[in-house]
């Protein structure tokens, strides 16, 4: 089973999540700060961080944009409040793969943690090496560059690309995406359009202008080869 770093400043909380994370099976550590939070992961990086977003010292959004710095791959599941649509976005902006909004069941959320880990680990199955103009992928190595350089993506934003790559010319809507790519039958689409946009930064040479991944107007996303 996995490492799950709690981070969240409610000690209730963090008490409860944690005991539903160990009869799951999964080992866990426990941050009340930020500051805490990133000592944690820099002494000893966790397989994934349940990250709440409103925190003392260094605040949710900081914590996971210095993590994905130092970290691309390390999961980062986000709690937030209901009805902060905005805070949720800005979580997946800096590279947060996944988000739940209080109050949850801590049951879901074990569920939402392995799904997450799963999803992971299962996109690795490929060994083929995927390639789209100047972008490469290799599945197996959970490694992308462009013009030889490596990419820092998340494990969401890596998982989106190679299932792109792996269907050149074919368009997807977004609610498409999040099935066949992450495995959701619901949320908030605008999820698939963060994480397109954070890709074609990283991927295009003019992101404002994307030649790579296309917009088809009514539709969704599609992928160019050329």
């Amino acid at each position: 089973m996995a490492q799950v770093l709690v981070v969240d400043d409610d000690a209730t909380l963090a008490e409860v999540v944690i005991g539903y994370l160990e009869r799951a099976g999964h080992r866990t550590r426990h941050a009340s700060t930020g500051a805490d939070a990133l000592a944690e992961v820099r002494a000893l990086p966790p397989d994934l961080m349940l990250l709440d977003l409103m925190l003392p010292e260094v605040d949710g959004i900081e914590v996971c944009r210095q993590v994905r710095a130092e970290h691309p791959h390390l999961r980062v599941l986000m709690l937030t409040a209901l009805g902060e649509a905005e805070d949720r976005i800005a979580g997946l902006e800096v590279g947060a793969d996944d988000y739940v909004t209080k109050p949850f069941s801590p049951r879901e959320l074990v569920l939402r943690v392995a799904a997450l880990l799963r999803r992971g680990d299962a996109s690795a199955g490929s060994s083929q090496l995927l390639v789209a103009g100047a972008v490469t992928v290799d599945p197996l190595a959970r490694r992308a560059t462009r013009e030889g350089l490596e990419l820092a993506l998340t494990n969401r934003e890596l998982d989106l690309l190679a299932f792109l790559m792996e269907h050149p010319g074919q368009a997807f809507s977004r609610a498409e995406l999040m099935h066949q790519v992450w495995g959701w039958t619901f949320g908030d689409q605008s999820t698939v359009t963060v994480h397109v946009r954070r890709l074609r930064e990283k991927v295009e040479t003019d992101p404002k202008s994307p030649t790579l991944i296309q917009t088809v107007w009514g539709i969704g996303y599609r992928l160019e080869r050329a």
